[in-house]
């Protein structure tokens, strides 16, 4: 009876993982595609899994045939079909048709996908039609450059729907990979090299999603991997050039407006500043790049990545960054905050915004 219990718990938590498997959230599924390159990808998956369930099925027919209608009734010899040629000719031409079915299109849509000349045709401008985005890497953030909208912010990525959008991968510190779940396949971000691609965000699954898709690191890249987030806001193209606009009109930090939003400036400006940038301009010094883009962070979605959007959670963020994503390189950085210097910054942060 013991025995019998013990694999009737096996068998459901079995039952229970298969169901659960199939679950997933329109904005970090990979079988919701929300994208050209998504919804292609997804149909090569079912093709194989198709024959694979297939060849399941014949296998498991033959062997169950061969169970019943040649079982042993008596000493007799059956026939012996070893060296049959027809057999053989069967069982290496079906596994040939098989394994082309699933290649030809696999290999065409892997040269499909590796196309990215648009991103090397330039207008009179020296700039491309294409949207070109910057990808950049680092422990555990993302920053994201627009060069022909010469602008710069990070963990918010913002993308146009119903376009071609061509990414340029590097990596500052270690690999990384690039992945948006529901939007495509990743792609590893070297130190060394940059890869290229490009993805398409479907304006009706944007929004199902809420206009919100997750990105995430798909390379073990060290005790914080699976923290490193970043969220995807796919807009309209209407959308996404006033966006740009209100971006670039961003010229010089904004001043703060309440008395401890200016306090919070002028801490933020003694220290905070050497590695993050207020504004978006691609100009700005390689050292206020050795953390996240700050221009709009008061409209973003998530503190690191991780956190709430609450002025709670920066402050804890800001008090102890290495309880929350061990290993960054913020870690220890701001413990000589007072509490009153703390609540000033958090105040300022959270009014950075380019948008009503």
């Amino acid at each position: 009876m013991k025995r019998l219990a013990k694999w009737r718990m096996i068998s459901m938590i079995a039952i229970i993982t298969l169901l659960l498997s199939g679950c997933g959230e329109p904005f970090l599924s990979t079988l919701q595609p929300a994208g050209e390159v998504a919804k292609e990808q997804f149909d090569l998956m079912m093709l194989s899994v198709a024959i694979m369930v297939g060849v399941i099925i014949v296998v498991t027919l033959i062997f169950a045939i061969v169970v019943v209608k040649f079982r042993r009734k008596d000493d007799s010899i059956p026939k012996q079909v070893e060296g049959s040629h027809k057999l053989e000719i069967i069982w290496t031409v079906i596994p040939i048709i098989l394994l082309l079915i699933l290649a030809v299109p696999t290999v065409a849509s892997t040269f499909k996908f590796a196309d990215v000349s648009e991103m090397d045709k330039k207008n009179e401008e020296g700039k491309t039609d294409a949207l070109v985005i910057n990808v950049r890497a680092s422990l555990y953030w993302w920053e994201f450059e627009y060069p022909n909208e010469e602008i710069i912010t990070s963990q918010d990525l913002v993308v146009p729907t119903g376009q071609k959008v061509y990414f340029n991968l590097k990596a500052s510190d270690v690999k990384h990979s690039f992945w948006i779940p529901a939007v495509g396949g990743k792609m590893d971000t070297n130190t060394d090299n940059v890869n290229r691609f490009y993805l398409q965000f479907d304006e009706q699954k944007a929004n199902e999603a809420g206009d919100l898709f997750y990105g995430k690191c798909a390379e073990l890249c060290g005790p914080s991997h699976a923290l490193m987030d970043f969220k995807v806001k796919a807009i309209s193209p209407d959308e996404f050039d006033q966006w740009v606009a209100d971006m670039q009109s961003v010229k010089e930090p904004e001043t703060a407006e309440t008395p401890l939003a200016q306090q919070g400036q002028e801490v933020f400006n003694n220290s905070c500043i050497g590695c993050h940038a207020v504004t978006p301009a691609t100009g700005a010094p390689e050292a206020a790049r050795l953390g996240p883009n700050l221009t709009n962070f008061g409209e973003r979605s998530r503190i690191a990545g991780v956190l709430d959007h609450t002025e709670e959670e920066l402050k804890n963020w800001i008090s102890d960054p290495e309880a929350y994503k061990p290993g960054n390189k913020m870690t220890n950085a701001y413990n000589t905050l007072t509490p009153e210097e703390l609540d000033a910054v958090s105040e300022y942060l959270m009014n950075l915004k380019v948008q009503d």
